[in-house]
């Protein structure tokens, strides 16, 4: 990873794209096709935003072989611009080298075990029994609880906080405010008031998994939730206990996951999504914003629900008719069995 300029044919063949134009240009950063200028690569990944080729100013652009036609200047020519696009965008992501060590203002358990190779930050809090393994780094006021395990070259941004019983995988990466392995909601109620249900589970994340700003992840009430590799949540997620994610599965912001669901692999839940509890969702399914699940999914495919936006006189009188629809139901399923006789 760095930082500094490039030639553009070094970055062609860095990704094995096709290079059109000046190899030896060079490339100080990236940006959108609007705003890219000298120095910058842009990218052209919708064709909805092809016509802006005529007057971007960026130094290279990346695109499809069927959009090379209109723009005259240096390219990288890949099948999928977004995916290759991303990957040049690492090259200039200055993110601080962080240092080997505990911070003079840490606290670390006498129980607790850190690698020599680990960053530990300004005020973290690591309890006993927690695990810190190599190359992991903990910025500020992280609080590592007990039973913990922080994976290999995982990095916890800030105030990251991780309660109990939370194993990290490899290179997971969690946004400050985030909160795994805090109680899940169980509760009993008896005759009249609410008796708190144990939650004795943990959570389990496995390598690669990118886990949003203030996202929550409870830990299970007997068995564990368990996020698998490469999982991608959004901020202000709310995952509940015992919930089940699959490999390479994508969460929107604010979508919440109740209590023992289960999402399979190469999922896409759009933001605000809601699903319940108790219900299985199968692989490769793509559940659009604001939906409510309220049954299992089966079949891969698209799923939507909800009623969609309107002008508010006409939501309105729309709305009160829904409660006559089983009568208009009746009359409708009356008039073709008449018809039918």
């Amino acid at each position: 990873m760095t930082a500094s300029p490039l030639r553009l044919g070094e970055i062609a063949e860095r990704f094995g794209l096709a290079l059109r134009g000046d190899a030896d240009a060079v490339i100080d950063g990236v940006a959108t096709l609007a705003e890219a200028g000298p120095g910058r690569i842009g990218f052209l990944a919708n064709p909805r935003y092809r016509s802006q080729l005529a007057d971007a100013r960026a130094a290279a652009v990346v695109l499809r072989e069927a959009d090379a036609d209109a723009w005259s200047g240096a390219a990288l020519i890949a099948a999928d611009p977004y995916v290759a696009f991303a990957r040049i965008a690492t090259l200039f992501e200055r993110i601080p080298a962080a240092v080997p060590g505990v911070h003079a203002s840490a606290v670390v358990a006498p129980g607790a075990r850190v690698d020599p190779g680990a960053s530990i930050g300004p005020l973290c809090v690591i309890e006993d029994g927690a695990i810190v393994e190599a190359g992991a780094v903990l910025g500020p006021h992280c609080v590592i609880g007990p039973g913990c395990t922080i994976g290999a070259q995982s990095r916890l941004v800030a105030r990251v906080t991780l309660v109990q019983d939370v194993t990290l995988g490899r290179r997971v990466l969690i946004h400050p405010g985030a909160v795994l392995g805090a109680d899940g909601f169980g509760l009993a109620f008896d005759r009249d008031h609410w008796i708190k249900v144990p939650q004795l589970g943990g959570v389990r994340i496995g390598d690669d998994c990118e886990i949003g700003a203030n996202t929550t992840i409870d830990r299970g009430a007997l068995g564990d939730t368990v996020l698998a590799e490469d999982v991608r949540l959004d901020n202000q997620i709310q995952v509940a206990h015992n919930v089940v994610i699959g490999a390479h599965t994508a969460l929107a912001g604010c979508a919440a996951v109740a209590g023992s669901a289960s999402i399979g692999r190469y999922c896409l839940i759009g933001g605000g999504a809601g699903i319940l509890g108790h219900l299985s969702i199968a692989d490769r399914v793509t559940v659009t914003a604001m939906s409510l699940v309220t049954h299992s999914i089966r079949e891969p495919g698209e799923y939507s629900s909800g009623t969609p936006i309107q002008p508010n006189r006409d939501w309105r009188r729309n709305a009160a008719r829904f409660k006559h629809l089983d009568e208009l139901a009746r009359r409708v399923g009356a008039v073709e069995k008449e018809s039918k006789s």
